[in-house]
């Protein structure tokens, strides 16, 4: 297990659904947001894309609008010229089509890693809800990132169920600060939509007792009416099973958390 450096203050700002805006010192990362407007969506983007600006890295987990928002790239590719955007290299021709400049399209696999500025991401697959893998180029579609900065370890899950040797991969980084997890599961009605599925509540509490996190975060359940869940009910289960051994916050749309 690699030791912890010297903690110092993490910001982070939900965004809904699973996006995350993470301030590491002078690093400022954003994770999965969805900000293009749509019909079907329940909470408004709380930022416009165009408005978002002084980010030095986008990240998507994997190539389904609401993790990477096609859109919003484009925007994000012309208004923040020297981010970095980091997503599963299997994507890269449509993150290119995106007008992401070549030297700033950063695409990983499993146990591969990025440096942004005095933050580190690091890849391992998720499974959503199987572990795709192309069998000729080893290239998994889904991923999941550890950040680490300023001595504290972000577990960032993005879609996923947990598989066998998750959490392994995870804990090979180092001890785990902060989780956030998907919570909306899976079920007979969304198979006949064709919606695939996430961890149950339980599920993504249990890994996050598993993995020994200080905080836990749960993501996707406020965006679709067909496809969320109810955070009460998972921050009543991780406090039930785990007696103040983990923090469940349960986020607000642009609500800042602080972590020393």
């Amino acid at each position: 297990m690699k030791e912890h450096p010297v903690n110092s203050t993490v910001e982070l700002t939900w965004l809904g659904q699973m996006g995350l805006l993470i301030k590491m010192g002078d690093t400022t990362i954003c994770v999965d947001y969805f900000a293009t407007p749509t019909e079907d969506r329940l909470i408004a983007p709380p930022v416009k894309a165009d408005e978002l600006v002084g980010i030095d890295a986008f990240l998507g987990t994997h190539n389904h609008l609401d993790h990477i928002d096609h859109e919003a790239w484009k925007i994000w590719a012309k208004t923040n010229p020297g981010a970095k955007f980091i997503f599963p290299r299997a994507h890269m021709i449509e993150v290119l089509e995106d007008g992401v400049d070549p030297d700033n399209a950063i695409g990983l696999n499993d146990g591969e890693s990025a440096t942004v500025k005095d933050c580190v991401i690091h890849a391992i697959p998720a499974s959503h809800e199987f572990l795709d893998r192309d069998p000729e180029t080893g290239l998994y579609p889904y991923l999941q990132y550890i950040i680490e900065g300023k001595g504290v370890r972000i577990h960032h899950a993005g879609d996923t169920v947990r598989y066998e040797g998750m959490l392994a991969k995870v804990s090979q980084y180092g001890d785990i600060d902060i989780e956030m997890l998907p919570i909306n599961g899976r079920d007979a009605g969304r198979y006949r939509q064709h919606w695939i599925g996430n961890m149950v509540y339980q599920e993504a509490a249990d890994f996050a007792g598993d993995v020994g996190a200080k905080i836990v975060i749960p993501g996707h359940w406020d965006m679709f009416a067909v496809n969320g869940e109810n955070p009460e009910d998972f921050a009543d289960y991780v406090d039930a099973k785990y007696e103040g051994k983990i923090k469940c916050i349960v986020p607000k749309i642009m609500e800042k958390i602080i972590y020393n």
